[in-house]
């Protein structure tokens, strides 16, 4: 049965990667908005994150980094976690996964993202 885990987990990327592709966040009222910019008026880490995957998809690097550019930034990390935790990266560069994904890196990533949430409400 967990075998057909990572199947089904492709499949649902496919789905949600086609319907990002297809529609686009800033004229569909398909995609949820954000509740607390809805609230507060302020801009989240994630604010953009969809419009910034809708580009992307397009090959609009430009226009995705500046939706979110916490996202972009993001993606080559979140491609060597899937490297080290699934595809034999753990045992093979065991220094880098606990570099990577060890506490330090877990409390530099939380300061990261509060600057970025401060940064990006500060202008």
């Amino acid at each position: 049965m967990t075998k057909y885990i990572p199947i089904a987990i492709g499949l649902l990327l496919l789905l949600a990667g086609g319907i990002y592709f297809v529609f686009s966040p800033e004229e569909s009222a398909l995609f949820p908005q954000c509740p607390f910019h809805t609230l507060t008026g302020w801009d989240c880490p994630g604010c953009g994150s969809q419009r910034a995957i809708h580009h992307l998809l397009h090959l609009r690097i430009k226009d995705a980094f500046l939706c979110n550019p916490l996202l972009m930034m993001a993606i080559p990390y979140a491609v060597a976690g899937i490297y080290l935790e699934y595809l034999g990266g753990k045992k093979r560069f065991p220094k880098a996964r606990k570099a990577l994904f060890g506490k330090t890196a877990i409390i530099v990533i939380l300061i990261l993202i509060i600057l970025f949430w401060i940064g990006r409400n500060a202008v």
